[in-house]
């Protein structure tokens, strides 16, 4: 079973009902996909919510949530995370702590990581990437 992490973007994008995400996310769900959002994707989706309430989104968010389900960071992933930092250092490429943390996240669970900011990540090694809104 293929198994897709939602970057907030891509979250955004849901909510906002961006076509090519949600025929995408049709197509996946049709061939048994399983969607995971993390509980940090969760966290930056909910307090954008709270900075700027719109209840349709609010909405969007409950269902988008019902069907997938929210997962914690283990220590694992926070190794892992370390680890992508001290790399990225070491190569001299900046990378925010949030996208680490996702990235993480994705390596350790062999997750596919749906997110239209291919850019932020395409430097971190082992991590699977699809952009559904290209």
């Amino acid at each position: 079973m293929i198994e897709y992490a939602f970057d907030t973007n891509t979250i955004v994008h849901l909510m906002r009902g961006t076509k090519s995400v949600h025929e995408n996310r049709v197509q996946a769900q049709t061939n048994g996909a399983r969607f995971i959002i993390s509980r940090f994707v969760h966290y930056e989706v909910q307090r954008g919510l709270l900075i700027k309430p719109i209840f349709a989104h609010e909405k969007a968010y409950a269902v988008i949530c019902d069907n997938c389900s929210v997962e914690n960071m283990n220590d694992d992933v926070w190794q892992c995370a370390s680890q992508i930092y001290a790399d990225l250092y070491k190569k001299r490429f900046t990378v925010s702590d949030a996208d680490i943390l996702i990235a993480a996240f994705c390596i350790v669970n062999d997750y596919i990581l749906v997110t239209d900011n291919i850019k932020d990540f395409e430097n971190i090694d082992g991590l699977q990437l699809i952009n559904w809104v290209a």
